[in-house]
């Protein structure tokens, strides 16, 4: 017969092994981003970059473990009496974002077209949000809008440390991408249109890869889950600074350095109405975001030129 005194032994070195993975995890964190940065076109990762993007990591998954921990009571009493704490769970995201961007890219983010935002008061149908996607700091960026969104994850974030749970309890869509797994597909659609008919805006990255050297085609998702509910698609465009990683940001702070800051910029809304071409909505809002990113070969090119 099991003891209760192994039974609380058990969960007591599971959690802690739990918690202790928000220094692991971020090892497999330096990698992927890493891959993004070693294209021919791009500057390498340096020491110090490898470094930052690992505390960036470190930084996230720790500000949302405690947060996440401190609001699981709330979360496991709202399913007895009928409420949620998803709010709750968006301010932790939001103050985990804003932190792990001032404290690891860069001291401000710069927003252009704030006027082309629609009202932040709840009417249904909320709008859906697409922007590039290039690096893990475009997760960061975003928040600076001060908007509550849902985001579309691959189903193994669940298990993350800190991460997935604070995304669980602030009911994002998990979706599992390996195979033709068409409830996953079914439910994606199905709890987008959902939070967007209760007036809260669904966020994408319709090219479904992180890129910076390259421009991925998009997917459809964000297009036919605007169609499906006539919202209003908000073109969105994240410029990420090429010495992002590299500079010597914060520390450079203390002899009064110069950094570079990332720009959002946000577009004219594009309105989806039923029956419009979804691969002319696309290109809308293609043409939009690329507008006013550079291309990353032709930017190098002159730099050197200038030297």
């Amino acid at each position: 017969m099991i003891s209760l005194e192994l039974i609380i032994s058990v969960l007591k070195y599971t959690f802690i092994g739990y918690c202790s993975s928000c220094f692991l995890i971020p090892i497999l964190s330096v990698f992927q981003e890493r891959k993004i940065w070693k294209s021919p076109l791009l500057p390498s990762l340096s020491l110090f970059g490898i470094i930052k993007v690992f505390l960036f990591n470190v930084l996230w998954m720790g500000i949302t473990l405690i947060g996440g921990l401190l609001l699981l009571p709330k979360f496991i009493l709202g399913k007895f009496f009928g409420f949620d704490c998803s709010w709750e769970a968006h301010i932790v995201e939001r103050i985990t974002a804003i932190t792990c961007c001032l404290c690891f890219v860069c001291p401000k983010v710069e927003i252009r077209g704030k006027e082309n935002l629609p009202p932040d008061d709840g009417s249904s149908p909320a709008p859906v949000y697409v922007a590039n996607h290039a690096s893990q700091v475009d997760l960061a960026v975003v928040y600076f809008l001060m908007r509550q969104y849902k985001w579309i994850s691959k189903d193994s974030v669940r298990y993350l440390p800190g991460v997935g749970l604070i995304m669980t309890l602030g009911q994002h869509v998990f979706i599992k991408r390996t195979g033709k797994n068409k409830k996953s597909v079914s439910n994606l659609y199905e709890q987008s249109s959902n939070a967007i008919q209760s007036g809260l805006p669904m966020f994408f990255f319709p090219q479904g890869t992180r890129r910076m050297a390259g421009r991925l085609p998009f997917k459809d998702g964000a297009y036919r889950v605007a169609l499906e509910n006539e919202s209003e698609l908000i073109p969105m465009s994240i410029h990420i600074p090429l010495t992002c990683w590299n500079s010597m940001y914060p520390l450079c702070l203390l002899w009064g350095g110069s950094v570079e800051n990332v720009v959002l910029t946000i577009h004219k809304p594009v309105k989806a109405k039923a029956g419009m071409d979804k691969e002319e909505l696309k290109k809308k809002t293609y043409d939009a975001i690329f507008s006013v990113i550079p291309l990353i070969g032709e930017e190098i090119k002159d730099v050197k030129k200038k030297r």
